[in-house]
């Protein structure tokens, strides 16, 4: 027992476990590679499809639809999350991640081929059911390989690398956006592969089968894979109330303000870029595309900055949750994830200011996320552990759905002539206070640092 406690959190771990761990976090990581191939070509390729007759203003036009289309992924990632979260307890963790990674794969490629805004919310909503309910089953095959004294660090690195899927998706961008915007959406249909690794490599926890060969034979195993279980029986239904707040304040800051910032970016910066000499130099006809371009590098890099500061994020949430306990943890997280939109948005007036500010919302903004990883699975028994953290996660997501359109209403409602960017100021000040919402889940939220699992 000494010498393991000696161990550090990487020491000692099965070979088998590593696996897991790193197919869990591939799939994760394509999965947030594929949401964000959208938010990065979101204002360019739907201007493009509304240009054409009888629209005045394309642009206009495309930030008007940018935020529905993104409510209704939303909608499609809660819906996913529901529907592949009781499967992943009913079918097994390892089915369940392979029909999932299949789903967003192949929908984010067929965003290739829209011509219509329309078939773009229909796809994007596809996309999102796998993406919806990936998460779910990988965190809950990962937390039941690994050792209990690792199991944290583990989640929390899982949902670390998810920036690196974010880093992919802005570095797919970069290259391929300036050729075309349907070219960056191919790439999404490549995650497909891992599907062969998985299925030659990854069999269900043992964990998960004793649970599921209880229900099956009546061994008073319990309900599995059930949405009304978790709220039959009073610790569990608090623990999903305290989770489905913590989980609506994550997911709405980020998607409702978070990744609002390239646009922020663009708005704020396109007077000055306009007036750059190596601008001006151009031709009259050629100035509006150049600036377009640039402002597109610029926000694709600054997103690339900001998932540098995810992954530091989400690793340092798991390190101080270990030390301190999951609850004081994430209301730090809150405090400052609020603070950093305030700065940033109201304080974004430079290229500099755009990296730096990137940076500080993705360290600060995203940090909650490892907390869903690795404190979500603690919640709940196995028999109910994906169907639980994909409630959490995804209920939250039809709450916070509101959070980006409401953002694009009120960017409209503020907006002023004078300065372009000053609509989406005082829009992201007003969303972010969803923060808030997770203060109210910590009052709910039990204390599981140091606990094992619950069978």
């Amino acid at each position: 027992m000494t010498e393991t406690k000696r161990l550090r959190w990487f020491q000692g771990v099965p070979r088998y476990a590593w696996t897991v761990l790193i197919i869990g976090a591939l799939g994760w990581m394509f999965d947030t590679m594929d949401q964000h191939l959208f938010n990065l070509v979101r204002l360019t390729s739907l201007t493009e499809l509304m240009t054409r007759p009888g629209v005045a203003d394309p642009t206009t036009a495309a930030q008007e639809i940018g935020p529905i289309l993104t409510a209704i992924f939303l909608l499609g990632w809660a819906a996913g999350g529901f529907l592949f979260g009781m499967l992943g307890d009913r079918l097994g963790r390892t089915r369940t991640m392979m029909i999932t990674i299949l789903i967003y794969a192949t929908f984010t490629g067929l965003n290739a081929l829209v011509q219509t805004p329309w078939q773009y919310a229909l796809c994007r909503f596809l996309t999102a059911l796998g993406v919806g309910g990936e998460f779910a089953a990988g965190a809950a095959l990962v937390a039941e390989v690994w050792p209990a004294r690792s199991r944290p660090m583990a989640l929390g690195l899982l949902q670390a690398l998810s920036a690196v899927g974010n880093m992919m998706a802005a570095v797919v961008t970069l290259v391929l956006s300036a050729v075309s915007w349907r070219y960056v959406f191919v790439v999404g249909a490549v995650p497909a592969l891992l599907v062969l690794w998985i299925r030659s490599s990854v069999r269900e926890p043992e964990q998960w089968q004793k649970a599921h060969d209880a229900a099956g034979q009546n061994k008073g195993g319990g309900e599995i894979g059930s949405i009304a279980a978790l709220f039959r029986d009073k610790k569990l239904c608090r623990n999903t109330i305290a989770g489905v707040l913590l989980a609506t304040a994550g997911v709405g800051g980020v998607w409702g303000v978070g990744f609002f910032l390239p646009d922020l970016i663009k708005s704020a910066l396109k007077a000055s870029f306009e007036h750059l000499p190596e601008i001006t130099a151009l031709p009259a006809d050629a100035q509006a595309a150049a600036v377009k371009k640039a402002l597109t590098q610029l926000a694709s890099k600054a997103f690339l900055v900001q998932n540098i500061g995810a992954f530091i994020g989400m690793i340092g949430y798991a390190a101080i949750s270990e030390r301190v306990g999951r609850k004081p943890a994430l209301a730090g997280v809150f405090a400052l994830a609020f603070g950093a939109v305030q700065v940033a948005f109201w304080s974004l007036n430079s290229v500099t200011g755009a990296y730096a500010f990137s940076f500080i919302v993705g360290v600060f903004c995203l940090a909650p996320f490892s907390a869903y990883a690795v404190y979500f699975p603690e919640l709940y028994p196995t028999r109910l552990r994906a169907t639980g953290v994909g409630f959490c996660y995804n209920c939250a997501r039809i709450l916070a759905a509101a959070a980006p359109f409401t953002l694009g209403k009120l960017a409209k409602e503020f907006a002023d002539a004078g300065d372009p960017a000053i609509g989406l100021r005082k829009a992201a000040t007003v969303i972010a206070f969803v923060y808030f919402v997770g203060v109210v889940g910590l009052m709910l939220a039990p204390e599981t640092k140091g606990k094992p699992l619950p069978e």
